[in-house]
């Protein structure tokens, strides 16, 4: 398995969730042992010697890798789900994404200014949802924030969502 061969096996799906829009769909490529095998060795080949000390997944998608790498990289996994979904007191921020407003959240107790944070979600569009996730972890003042995805549409150049002091990198790109 590589970068090129991953790309291939991600499907195509026009119209979704709107009208005019092509969506990438990574279940797909979820649904094989290569190619989860292969994005979790990449993954971890990036950020083993950063000194991560917690994942963050964003909800639902994000979620997949960012566990499985939590486990390989010996950090914890914290959750960013929208509003109303998890159960203890939370901090959130309101974003507009493409299609409207969302909120999202985080557990207040999830993070503190001794961790080293990796923010993952699977894809990279215009990067609404991953920039206020940034924003919302730079709330708990972290020594360093990395971001990533498996997939970016360079196209529509979602990286310029964040400061140039956070690193952004993506394993495939369109």
């Amino acid at each position: 398995m590589n970068a090129e061969e991953l790309k291939k096996l991600v499907r195509n799906v026009p119209d979704f969730p709107n009208e005019g829009i092509m969506f990438k769909d990574l279940t797909t490529v979820f649904i094989r042992h290569d190619c989860l095998e292969w994005i979790s060795e990449e993954l971890y080949n990036l950020y083993k010697d950063c000194g991560i000390t917690k994942i963050v997944g964003i909800e639902s998608r994000g979620f997949i890798m960012a566990a499985n790498l939590a486990i390989k990289l010996n950090a914890g996994f914290v959750p960013v789900r929208k509003k109303g979904k998890l159960p203890a007191k939370c901090r959130e921020i309101t974003y507009q994404k493409e299609y409207g407003k969302d909120t999202i959240q985080i557990h207040m107790d999830a993070l503190n200014e001794d961790d080293v944070v990796l923010i993952h979600d699977d894809l990279l569009a215009t990067g609404g949802t991953m920039a206020a996730a940034v924003n919302l972890v730079k709330k708990f003042n972290v020594k360093k924030i990395y971001v990533n995805f498996i997939a970016e549409l360079d196209y529509l150049k979602g990286r310029s969502n964040f400061d140039n002091n956070i690193e952004v990198t993506s394993l495939i790109h369109y």
